[in-house]
């Protein structure tokens, strides 16, 4: 199975409180079945099975927009794949 990496941000940003669509994104990367999930104030990046992560990516994209995100910039590398 092919492993993906998901590098994303979600504006606008607020510096002195995590906006909700901010945490929605969070809400959904650290409860998908993703192996690595690193959540950070300006960028943040997860690691998985491929259907796991595009399925997350869906679910981000979403529910962070209709939670008030106005841009979600993302990226998606292909990083291996895993061993049998």
């Amino acid at each position: 199975m092919t492993r993906l990496r998901v590098e994303f941000t979600t504006e606008p940003f607020d510096l002195d409180e995590a906006p909700a669509h901010a945490l929605v994104a969070r809400e959904i990367v650290e409860g998908a079945a993703l192996d690595a999930v690193d959540v950070g104030p300006f960028g943040n990046t997860a690691e998985g099975g491929s259907e796991a992560v595009l399925e997350a990516v869906q679910r981000l994209l979403r529910e962070s927009l209709a939670a008030g995100a106005t841009r979600v910039s993302l990226q998606v590398n292909v990083v291996g794949e895993d061993e049998a």
